[in-house]
C-alpha cells in the first residue's frame, strides 16, 4: 500500500513534478512520422502542448504552440526549409526557437525566441527531448533499426494515468486469468474461436533489475528454468516501455504521459517471418487500434483491448492508498521502487537508469528477449496475430500468409 502522497508522486508528470522531471531526462514519442506531411500537427507531451512538424528540408522540430508576436496558434502555420513560419503574421522560427524573420518590422530582435525542444526521427517515430542539457543520446534500441524486417504502428489514446499500463507490465499472473480463462469465457459468449496457450499456469515468475530496467521471467506448468520464458526472459525498458513477442514477431508496446490523465498508447511491432522473401517496405503504415464497437461498447475479445479496459477500471489515476498487495506483486513493488529510487537520482543532479551517452553503446541495443515463447514459438504467433492489436494491422492478411508460409 503507498500513501496518497507517495501516489501523487509517481503519477503526476506536469512541469515542476517530481516525476515530471525524472521522465524530462528520457527521449519520448510525440508523433508518427507518416503523420507529418506539409502541415504541422498538434501534440501534447508530460502535460505540455507542443507543435510538431517537419522543415521543407525534412528536418523535425518541436515548439511551444504559441507565436511569441501576437500569441496565435503556430498549428496554423507554414512549413518552410529553416524552420516554421507562423500563419497570422509571418513570423518564422528554426528548429532552435529563434525568431529569424519578422516581416513588417523595420528590423529584427535577436532577442524574440519560443520554446523549442531538440527532435530526432528514428524507425518511423518522431521522438523529443525535454530535459535538461545536454541532452542524450537517443537509444536506438534493436526493434527501430532493424534491416530486414517489416514495420507497423498501431496506437490509441486512453483517459489515465500511465503507470497503470506499465506496473501491468510486471504482472505475469494476470495472463492466466485476464487473457485465459476470461478471453476464453468473453469468446464462448460470443461463439467465436478461443485462445490456448494464454491458459497455461504460472508455477513460478521471477523480476531482475539490468541496465535498461526490469527482466521478467515465468515458469509455466509443463515447462522448466530451461525455457526462454525463464532462461532470457522479456524486459521491461525504464521508464515506458514493455517489449513483447515471439515466434518472429517483436513488439515495443509504449505508453507514453499525455498528462496526468491521458496515455498514447503506441504498438511497435516488427514481422521477421523465416524462409521467406521478406518484401522491402517503402514506408512504415500506422493504424488506429479501435477500442469500442459500433455500439460504444468495449472491445474486449483480444489480449490489447482486455489490458486497456482493466486499467481504465482502475480509475483515471489509481488510489493506490486503498490496494492490498500479494505475494504475486513482487513486480509491481520492484518496479515502484525503482521509480522512487530514480526520483531521488534525479533530485541529485543525477542521470537516471538507461540514460545513453557513449555512442559506442548506442550502434544498436540488443534487449534480451525469450524467442520460443510459452515453449510453442508457432502457437503463440498464432495468437498474437489473432488476439493482440495487431489483427487491426492493415499488413495483417499478408504476414498471416507470410508467417504460413515461414519455416520458423
Amino acid at each position: 500500500m503507498m500513501t496518497i502522497e507517495e501516489n501523487e508522486r509517481l503519477t503526476r508528470v506536469g512541469p515542476g513534478t517530481p516525476m515530471g522531471e525524472l521522465l524530462r531526462h528520457y527521449w519520448m514519442p510525440i508523433a508518427i512520422s507518416s503523420d507529418l506531411r506539409e502541415r504541422p500537427v498538434r501534440r501534447r507531451l508530460l502535460g505540455e502542448d507542443l507543435v510538431v512538424f517537419r522543415t521543407g528540408d525534412g528536418r523535425v522540430g518541436v515548439v511551444e504552440p504559441r507565436c511569441a508576436h501576437r500569441r496565435t496558434d503556430l498549428a496554423i502555420g507554414v512549413c518552410e526549409a529553416a524552420g516554421i513560419r507562423c500563419g497570422y503574421h509571418g513570423w518564422a522560427y528554426d528548429l532552435e526557437g529563434k525568431c529569424i524573420e519578422q516581416p513588417a518590422e523595420p528590423r529584427l530582435n535577436p532577442r524574440v525566441r519560443i520554446k523549442a525542444y531538440p527532435a530526432q526521427e528514428l524507425g518511423g517515430l518522431i521522438f523529443t527531448y525535454m530535459g535538461p542539457q545536454p541532452a542524450p543520446l537517443l537509444p536506438r534500441f534493436d526493434l527501430y533499426v532493424w534491416d530486414h524486417v517489416i514495420r507497423d504502428i498501431g496506437h490509441a489514446m486512453l483517459d489515465f494515468n500511465w503507470l497503470q499500463a506499465m506496473e501491468n507490465s510486471v504482472d505475469p499472473h494476470h495472463v492466466e486469468w485476464l487473457h485465459g480463462r476470461f478471453m476464453n469465457f468473453w469468446r464462448r459468449t460470443e461463439g467465436t474461436q478461443q485462445v490456448q496457450v494464454l491458459t497455461k499456469k504460472h508455477l513460478k515468475v521471477g523480476f531482475d533489475p539490468f541496465e535498461f530496467g526490469i527482466i521478467k521471467r515465468r515458469v509455466l506448468e509443463g515447462h522448466t528454468e530451461d525455457d526462454d520464458d525463464w532462461k532470457i526472459g522479456h524486459p521491461l525498458v525504464f521508464p515506458i516501455i514493455l517489449r513483447v513477442g515471439g515466434g518472429g514477431i517483436d513488439q515495443f508496446q509504449i505508453r507514453v504521459p499525455i498528462d496526468d490523465t491521458h496515455t498514447w498508447h503506441v504498438w511497435y511491432t516488427t514481422y521477421r517471418p523465416e524462409g521467406v522473401d521478406i518484401p522491402t517496405q517503402q514506408g512504415i503504415p500506422s493504424y488506429s487500434v479501435p477500442l469500442f464497437d459500433d455500439h460504444g461498447e468495449p472491445i474486449l475479445d483480444f489480449i490489447d483491448g482486455q489490458d486497456i479496459f482493466v486499467w481504465a477500471g482502475q480509475g483515471t489515476i489509481s488510489d493506490r492508498s486503498r490496494e492490498t498487495l500479494g505475494t504475486s506483486d513482487r513486480g509491481v513493488g520492484m518496479l515502484r521502487r525503482m521509480l522512487f529510487e530514480q526520483l531521488e537520482i534525479v533530485a541529485k543532479g543525477g542521470d537516471p537508469l538507461g540514460v545513453i551517452r557513449d555512442p559506442e553503446r548506442n550502434r544498436c541495443i540488443e534487449l534480451p528477449m525469450e524467442k520460443n515463447k510459452y515453449g510453442e514459438g508457432r502457437a503463440f504467433r498464432r495468437e498474437l496475430l489473432n488476439f493482440q492489436a495487431i489483427r487491426h494491422s492493415p499488413l495483417q492478411p499478408m504476414l498471416v500468409d507470410l508467417f504460413e508460409r515461414s519455416t520458423s
